[in-house]
């Protein structure tokens, strides 16, 4: 494994990381603490890292140059009874996570276009808005259990049997957009980079 592919895995593994304590961070601000009491309102990887989704996953994703990277960390728990509006709250939650990939990626983005950097360096930083941005996008897909299927119902009527038919159904749906529906986020996240970076590093 290169360099540059040890380093996709490492920004990877943090970027979920923060994603997850963005979640976290969220549901304490709104009133429920069960995170913090946890202990994984912190930056320690070994509180968040999963074996499969953070390492295994991502790592044979690399080696056989898959066109994308994906993975996912522990996800930071939450008590919806401890929320002031569990409602919104839960979405809330949801939205925490995808915007701070957003905003990691608007700060190196920041960086690239404000500072010098030598090219090799540029490029890794380009590697962290793109990465960011996928996991962003990916994440707001509207399929269960991802953050976009918090969003998506809290905007529908509340009908918990249609709830509860997605979230059972939800890994096959994901399965299924991963096999065949992944290559539309691609244009989505490139857009979204040239408006950032200014360019189209890749």
């Amino acid at each position: 494994m290169t360099v540059a592919l040890i380093f996709q895995l490492i920004v990877l593994i943090f970027s979920i990381m923060i994603h997850e304590i963005a979640h976290g961070a969220m549901a304490l601000r709104l009133g429920d603490d069960t995170a913090q009491r946890l202990g994984r309102l912190t930056l320690n990887p070994l509180k968040h890292i999963d074996p499969v989704g953070s390492i295994i996953l991502p790592a044979i994703l690399l080696l056989f140059q898959s066109p994308f990277l994906i993975g996912w960390a522990k996800p930071v728990p939450y008590d919806p009874s401890r929320l002031r509006d569990p409602r919104t709250g839960a979405a809330l939650i949801a939205l925490a996570g995808p915007a701070s990939n957003i905003v990691i990626a608007i700060f190196f983005g920041l960086l690239l276009r404000l500072a010098i950097l030598p090219e090799a360096a540029a490029t890794l930083v380009a590697l962290i808005v793109y990465l960011n941005l996928l996991l962003a996008i990916f994440n707001l897909i509207p399929i269960p259990p991802l953050d976009g299927s918090k969003l998506f119902f809290y905007f529908l009527p509340q009908d918990y049997r249609l709830q509860a038919t997605l979230e059972t159904y939800g890994p096959f749906l994901l399965l299924v957009f991963i096999l065949w529906g992944f290559n539309w986020l691609f244009p989505i996240i490139q857009f979204l980079f040239q408006l950032i970076v200014g360019s189209t590093v890749f």
